[in-house]
């Protein structure tokens, strides 16, 4: 990826409705470029889709955090297997040095937050966890700016 499809995706990101015209200005370069670079990194897979992050997004998680886990032994294949079908985890990581997985919590309550903790702490082969509550969303890996 050239510094110029790193560019146009960082344009995007701040907003992905921009006009082909108004992408090619703001990086100065011709529509066409612009157009192909886009279809390039679609083909690619570098760019698989694009998404709307609505407020009410948000707000359906009004408690959020993340979960880094500690796994005991070779658990981590069947443990993450059973992480993704919780309908409460927004997104599950497999992550490299002190904790195996990273889970994004997603509750209506706190009470319903600490029970996903708890069921979590609870499974086999987890044998330590840290978490921390998100207070305030800047901007989203979505590419949306939140207030």
């Amino acid at each position: 990826m050239t510094k110029t499809d790193e560019a146009l995706i960082a344009a995007l990101r701040q907003d992905a409705r921009q006009s082909l015209s108004d992408l090619a200005a703001l990086l100065n370069l011709s529509r066409t470029t612009v157009r192909a670079r886009l279809a390039k990194l679609r083909a690619s897979g570098e760019i698989i889709g694009f998404t709307v992050v609505t407020r009410s997004d948000v707000l359906a998680d009004p408690v959020r955090g993340l979960m880094m886990i500690e796994i005991e032994g070779s658990g981590t294949e069947r443990i993450t297997r059973t992480l993704t079908k919780m309908a409460q985890l927004r997104a599950v990581h497999s992550t490299n040095g002190r904790w195996d997985v990273i889970v994004e919590i997603g509750a209506a309550t706190l009470e319903d937050f600490d029970e996903v903790l708890a069921r979590i702490r609870r499974m086999e082969g987890v044998v330590a966890s840290e978490t921390s509550l998100l207070l305030k969303t800047r901007k989203s890996g979505q590419g949306a700016r939140l207030a």
